[in-house]
């Protein structure tokens, strides 16, 4: 089914992460989020076919809004380790200027149900694509190592960063995540160093 976008599908997603975020995916239910967006159970349904339709599309939302942030700023800045410091501090500041969103992201769509894992492939990839072309970047200017494999280092940096950030959000301590970012990439960068 098509989506159709308006003021009711940005309230059913806005909805959507808090409900999600507060009973998890497996105790939200769909009259639940009707109800945060303050909209009839049966308008949830003029949007997404299911809860799990719902929760791919919250993603592709958020994720897509995220990632053409991120790729605007990269445009903008040549230096591969100033690239690595955006990507990094963006990532970490997206997930801190929204808690609730950064406990679906980083909790709820870890679910083993395929189809859901397929839904939120497509953004991911594309994220991927843009730390791949950071690492490439560096490797052009000298400043990441030649046999650094590119794929690799993606899922490396991926990794570190969805670490730091799974932890931020289970921790009971309240911290600053963004106060991460020059740690992160200076770990990140000495691994990537050319010398």
């Amino acid at each position: 089914m098509p989506k159709r976008k308006g003021e009711k599908y940005d309230a059913i997603i806005d909805a959507a992460v808090k409900v999600f975020a507060k009973l998890g995916y497996h105790g939200a239910q769909v009259t639940k989020i009707a109800r945060e967006a303050g909209v009839a159970d049966g308008t949830i349904y003029l949007y997404f076919e299911n809860k799990e339709d719902i929760l791919i599309s919250l993603f592709k939302e958020k994720m897509g809004q995220f990632i053409a942030e991120v790729a605007e700023m990269l445009s903008r800045e040549p230096d591969a380790e100033k690239q690595l410091r955006t990507l990094v501090n963006s990532h970490f500041s997206h997930l801190e200027s929204d808690k609730m969103l950064a406990v679906v992201t980083q909790i709820e769509l870890r679910q083993s149900n395929p189809e859901i894992r397929e839904g939120i492939s497509e953004p991911l990839q594309k994220y991927f694509q843009e730390i791949e072309h950071v690492v490439e970047n560096g490797q052009k200017q000298g400043k990441f190592a030649p046999w650094v494999d590119v794929k690799t280092a993606r899922k490396m940096i991926f990794g570190t960063l969805d670490e730091v950030a799974t932890c931020w959000v289970l921790s009971k301590k309240e911290y600053s995540l963004t106060d991460l970012t020059e740690p992160v990439v200076n770990l990140l960068l000495n691994g990537l160093a050319s010398k």
